[in-house]
């Protein structure tokens, strides 16, 4: 059995089978935190090396979506102690999506701030139709609570969860100090093809098999970098996911709420991400019609879930990204 040290990065050859207990000890360096969403609550994973393995409330005692006390106490990221960054994970994801970035993105100095958005991992369904509007909002209102209404952060986000921090820029004004979209969609160009399998009814191998062939055809793009952790990811993610994002990719949502943010603009994509590499000159055209001062880059080789296929690259990239325009703020 393989095992990571510490926080550091999770390198694919130091992921063996074990990875339920890789995740695990992943979770257990957080603190989590509460907030609410529609009839229950949604669910955050706080990184700022205080861990205590305890959960803790936000600012609330009411139950929790398993109908267990939550504790009182606040669960709060003083920015003043260090830059919080929030990550938004993809469609059908959870905070897992993100495993390989935590740890180097802390080690970086970020204080991370990581949730389940509504409706997929442990997080309630968000209030209202399934909307990226919506989503925001109940994002916005859990992020006012955790560091404070007058907070700034920077903000990232895959995929769908790209298109949500859009729509969280645009609501809060003055407060990012930076927007970063990863794999984004939605930007009034149509998506590539991707040809999906269900998994809902297959079991064993099968199942493995058709998760296998669901991350080749979207999310990673070189088939040998799909490891025991990519395919244990996709199998817990799949099985909490209720919320449907899909159908968002080929809107302009995500363009029309940031053409009304007035948050400093960066967006990473992989050379080979399957929905974008028909057209991704002109995503990256969009990209810089909208801002253009906005800081676009690509990493070769890589796939959708580029931060995961190419987590060394990434963390490299986004860091980078960050000092820039923490620098110049």
């Amino acid at each position: 059995m393989h095992r990571t040290g510490g926080r550091s990065g999770m390198r694919p050859e130091e992921i063996g089978e074990d990875t339920d207990g890789l995740l695990a000890r992943l979770d257990a360096t957080a603190r989590r935190a509460e907030t609410p969403c529609g009839e229950g609550s949604m669910v955050w994973r706080l990184w700022d090396g205080m861990a205590d393995g305890a959960g803790i409330g936000a600012g609330s005692a009411a139950a929790g979506p398993d109908g267990g006390d939550r504790d009182a106490r606040p669960a709060v990221l003083d920015p003043v102690l260090g830059p919080v960054l929030v990550l938004l994970h993809g469609g059908s994801g959870s905070w897992r999506h993100w495993a390989r970035n935590i740890g180097p993105l802390l080690a970086a100095g970020n204080r991370l701030l990581v949730p389940d958005l509504p409706g997929l991992g442990e997080s309630a369904m968000p209030p209202g139709e399934v909307d990226p509007a919506n989503v925001a909002a109940v994002l916005a209102e859990g992020i006012d609570r955790l560091l404070g209404a007058d907070a700034r952060y920077d903000l990232a986000g895959f995929s769908f969860g790209a298109v949500c921090a859009g729509h969280v820029a645009a609501i809060r004004p003055g407060r990012l100090r930076s927007v970063t979209i990863v794999g984004a969609g939605s930007l009034g160009l149509e998506r590539s093809v991707t040809h999906l399998v269900k998994v809902r009814s297959e079991h064993g191998a099968a199942r493995e098999a058709a998760h296998r062939h669901n991350l080749a055809a979207l999310m990673i793009a070189d088939p040998a970098r799909i490891d025991p952790l990519a395919l244990r990811i996709q199998e817990l993610n799949t099985v909490q996911a209720r919320l449907r994002s899909r159908g968002f990719a080929s809107t302009a949502r995500l363009r029309q709420a940031l053409e009304r943010s007035d948050a400093p603009l960066n967006a990473i994509w992989g050379e080979q991400d399957a929905i974008a590499r028909n057209d991704l000159p002109a995503r990256l055209r969009v990209v810089r019609e909208i801002q253009p001062g906005a800081d676009v880059r690509v990493i070769p080789g890589a796939g959708h879930w580029v931060a995961y296929e190419a987590a060394e690259a990434f963390n490299a990239m986004l860091s980078d990204m960050l000092r820039r325009r923490r620098a110049a703020r």
